[in-house]
Parts: C-alpha cells; structure tokens; sequence
C-alpha cells in the first residue's frame, strides 16, 4: 500500500470523523424537554464576539499546544498520534489571529528544494526527541510531496484551516517531544498511542 493511498484514507477517515463529532454534537443539542433556553443564551453570546468557538472547538478537548506565529498567525496541535505503521500524525488548526487577511509565509514549507517544488506546506515541521537526540521531518510521498497540508495561501482574518503532519515515529518509549515549525515559537506535546 503506498504512503500516498494511506494519506488520502487518513484524511477520509478524519474528515468522517469530524462529521461524526459534529453529528453527535448536533443530536446532543437538538431536542428534549423544557430546558430550551440554555443553548439559545450560548448560541446568542457566540455571536456577540466575534472570535467565538466554532462548532469543532465545542466537541474538542484542549489543545496539546498553542504557537505564536508571525502576522497574527496560532497554530494549535489537537493530537500528536502514534500509529502501528511506525508514524505520528499531528493534527491541528492554523488560525488567523490578526485583523486583516495574512499570506501564509512561505518560510513553513522548510528550505529543502523538493519540498519547496510542491508549493506551500507545512512540510519545514520537525519534531526533536530531545532524549534520542533525533529530530524528525515530515515524510515524503514516492513523488516527494510532502505528507502534510499542502496548497496554502492567505487565510482572511479569524478563519482556521485543519492541518496534519506525518512524521516517522520516535521509539515507543519516547513520549513527548519538542515540536517545530518555522517562524512559529516551539513546544512540546505528548504523543498518544
């Protein structure tokens, strides 16, 4: 099965799994007895400020971690997971923090000329395992794409992108590592699985 076949059932299975998440929030928040004021008093202060949850904030757990990027860019990693293929995907939001439309620096997609050939990506993250004293890039497809959000542009001012990161997986035993990005702060998150 090759790396680029398993991307795309990874990003299928992510997408139906927040659908579910979003479903199951939907069916939780439609329906029943008298108690109806609660969720118009949320909904109405939602709307009041403008930087509100959006509706996949309210299904998830808190973030492994929140980087400070430049222009008013946050990258917040949601899920830092381990595979049994011997990977981890790390899985996160980039969001438009400032007050007008930013263009996705071009410094994220790393220095290496392969990757910089594919266009704009997250494809210059690394992840250090500072116990091993390794550090891991994002992997490559056969074609040498990088397995990661691709194609990025400008993200308008308070919009989110979903983002993903495949790395090769530090030994078992490591569980947290420091997570890098260019032009964003580091930060170490804990990986599952």
């Amino acid at each position: 099965m090759s790396i680029r076949f398993m991307t795309t059932v990874r990003r299928g299975t992510l997408t139906l799994a927040v659908l579910a998440s979003l479903a199951a929030g939907a069916v939780g928040c439609g329906g029943g007895g008298g108690d109806d004021e609660k969720p118009k008093a949320s909904a109405s202060a939602s709307k009041e400020d403008g930087s509100g949850p959006s509706a996949q904030e309210g299904n998830a757990v808190e973030p492994l971690a929140e980087l400070q990027g430049s222009n008013g860019l946050l990258l917040r990693i949601l899920s830092a997971e381990r595979d049994s293929g011997g990977f981890v995907t790390v899985n996160g939001e980039l969001k438009n923090d400032g007050d007008k439309s930013v263009a996705v620096p071009s410094g994220l997609s790393g220095n290496e000329t392969e990757i910089i050939r594919n266009g704009r990506s997250l494809g210059g993250a690394t992840l250090v395992d500072s116990r091993s004293k390794k550090r891991y890039y994002v992997l490559r497809d056969t074609d040498g794409r990088p397995l990661t959000t691709t194609g990025l542009s400008t993200i308008k001012a308070g919009d989110r992108l979903a983002v993903f990161m495949q790395f090769p997986a530090p030994p078992a035993d490591t569980t947290e590592v420091t997570f890098q990005l260019p032009t964003f702060a580091s930060a170490t998150i804990s990986i599952s699985g």
